[in-house]
């Protein structure tokens, strides 16, 4: 009598176990149907005027720069380095550095486009023979002083008369700034190469919100306590959120703008103007 009961105890147990296998099991069986079509929104991207992309430009593993030390004086400056292959570099000599500020360095049609690191070295012995096309280039910065700024406390006014903007510039990039104007990069030239100012799109201080709309060859002008100067805009690009590399330090004298891209946060707009020489 009691194996039986013991036995009928098992096979209660088994099918209870049974069960709940067959309940999980189940419990698995799941899916999801797709959203309908009207819950989409219309696009949102928006016309882009880009620039082409020199397709001359050396990309290989004989360009590559090996980047400089953090906090050195060229640390900030796009295509600065050292050669991480001098040996096959055209028209590098081991051990030198790319864009190194106030040196000698060649024009933009010779090859490898090297400076020297030591200026004293005359012309006549510098750049080795069958080089000799080179010139100086200076890269401009202007830092920013307690004397450039104006009683109201902004750096300068920018126009863009294209677009209305006609707006006073003030030092920082942060949301207390940017509410007052537009905003100085404060690690930029403020005068002398390429001067970065941001500002916001959208709001009640939407100064930038019409830069993308921006022509090739139209007008921008900078005046400070330095003075005046003109600029024509040469690209309008949507670039990525973390590329600074329009930041950097230029030979020539130059204005970039930046600005978010509405309901796009990974992007940014970036006009960039340059002076005519």
């Amino acid at each position: 009598m009691k194996l039986k009961t013991h036995l009928k105890s098992q096979l209660i147990s088994s099918l209870l176990v049974t069960a709940l296998c067959v309940t999980q099991a189940s419990a698995l069986e799941y899916g999801f149907d797709g959203a309908d079509d009207y819950l989409f929104a219309d696009p949102t991207s928006q016309d882009v005027i880009y620039q082409a992309e020199d397709q001359n430009v050396n990309r290989s593993k004989t360009a590559t720069l090996i980047a400089p030390g953090f906090g050195t004086p060229t640390s900030y400056l796009r295509g600065s380095g050292e050669y991480l292959t001098p040996n096959l570099a055209p028209g590098a000599m081991s051990g030198g550095l790319v864009n190194a500020v106030g040196n000698y360095g060649y024009t933009d049609s010779s090859p490898g486009g090297y400076p020297a690191t030591d200026t004293s070295i005359s012309a006549g012995t510098y750049p080795p023979a069958g080089n000799e096309n080179f010139t100086t280039s200076t890269i401009g910065y202007t830092d920013v002083t307690s004397d450039l700024y104006y009683a109201g406390g902004h750096l300068g006014t920018l126009k863009i008369p294209a677009i209305g903007v006609n707006v006073k510039i003030y030092q920082g990039t942060d949301s207390a700034t940017l509410a007052k104007g537009a905003g100085h990069f404060t690690d930029t030239s403020i005068w002398a190469g390429n001067v970065c100012v941001a500002g916001h799109n959208r709001g009640t201080n939407c100064y930038f919100g019409e830069i993308h709309t921006l022509n090739i060859g139209d007008e921008i002008t900078l005046t400070t306590m330095l003075g005046t100067r003109t600029y024509y805009v040469t690209s309008v690009q949507k670039i990525s959120e973390t590329d600074s590399s329009a930041t950097g330090s230029t030979s020539d004298n130059r204005i970039t703008l930046f600005t978010c891209v509405r309901n796009e946060s990974a992007y940014r707009w970036c006009v960039t103007a340059v002076e005519r020489t």
